[in-house]
């Protein structure tokens, strides 16, 4: 089975930076990608970033584009996601996903519906 362990969540003043780091384990096979998501008090859960795990191709949702930098380590099995110029809005908890092997991959990185693991989440504050 596989674990996602996700961790550097934490409060941070608006314009300040943080990095989120996961670990994955009980992995069988590489995934396609592996991705971030957040989920504000309120909100529904929405796409953050995401890596394909065996090419150097990223994906980021428009409101963290230029801000926020997936990085992938295929040696650790982890993913990270540099956050900088952070803002209240960037409030939420934070969840690393992974999706199944590259043969069962549709192509729509930005929905849950692609990820099949995801880790328990990450606080991230953002005071202004």
């Amino acid at each position: 089975q596989v674990r996602l362990q996700e961790s550097g969540g934490g409060l941070v003043q608006a314009g300040g930076s943080l990095t989120l780091s996961c670990v994955a384990s009980g992995r069988t096979s590489s995934p396609a990608l592996m991705g971030w998501f957040r989920r504000a008090p309120g909100k529904e859960r929405e796409f953050v970033a995401a890596a394909v795990w065996s090419l150097d191709i990223t994906y980021y949702a428009d409101a963290v584009k230029d801000r926020f930098t997936i990085l992938r380590d295929n040696t650790k099995n982890m993913v990270s996601l540099q956050m900088n110029s952070l803002k209240p809005d960037d409030t939420a908890v934070y969840y690393c996903a992974e999706t199944a092997p590259l043969g069962y991959y549709s192509g729509s990185y930005s929905s849950e519906n692609e990820y099949d693991h995801w880790g328990q989440g990450t606080q991230v504050t953002v005071s202004s």
